[in-house]
């Protein structure tokens, strides 16, 4: 029964994956990645960058390349060794208007459930996201797509599970 259960979550990750991917349009999870998370934390380096979406030194660079090119991003002045990166004006709006896609992408999924059964869902939800987490570098990756500004830190079971580890509490 287990096994059921985790085949349907597979299929849920499946479908959250194909909205998600669809909604960003023209933009790869990658580039996504970016434009997100310098909407939220503008003044990260590529190096950052990269370890936050997955990829090499060099792709984050090319990648980084392509969106100043389309003058979606900007090159701060150099700071040392590393230059802080931020979002252009268009950008911004670019950036906004993602999220507003993928959550309604998303929130159209749950439509098909009840407030009550929603709660609970986000319920359980909450619980499989900290459970899950194992480090605040677990946390940025993890959420580099989200809105930020929905689930801030006193109410995100992995950004809250991430301080419980950086703080020694081990309890989940």
């Amino acid at each position: 029964m287990q096994l059921l259960t985790a085949n349907k979550l597979g299929a849920l990750g499946t479908l959250i994956r194909d909205r998600t991917e669809a909604a960003l349009g023209e933009f790869s999870p990658s580039a996504a990645s970016v434009l997100s998370m310098l909407h939220f934390k503008p003044g990260l380096t590529t190096s950052e960058l990269a370890a936050i979406i997955g990829v090499s030194q060099p792709t984050a660079v090319r990648l980084i390349d392509g969106l100043e090119r389309q003058a979606l991003i900007e090159r701060g002045l150099p700071e040392g060794r590393v230059t802080p990166l931020r979002l252009t004006e268009t950008g911004q709006a670019e950036a906004n208007a993602l999220q507003a896609r993928r959550l309604a992408a998303l929130d159209r999924l749950l439509g098909s459930l009840q407030p009550d059964e929603r709660q609970t869902f986000t319920f359980l939800l909450d619980v499989v996201l900290s459970g899950a987490t194992t480090s605040r570098a677990f946390a940025r990756t993890t959420c580099r797509l989200c809105e930020h500004n929905l689930c801030g830190p006193e109410i995100c079971p992995i950004g809250c599970r991430a301080a419980a580890i950086e703080a020694g509490m081990n309890a989940p």
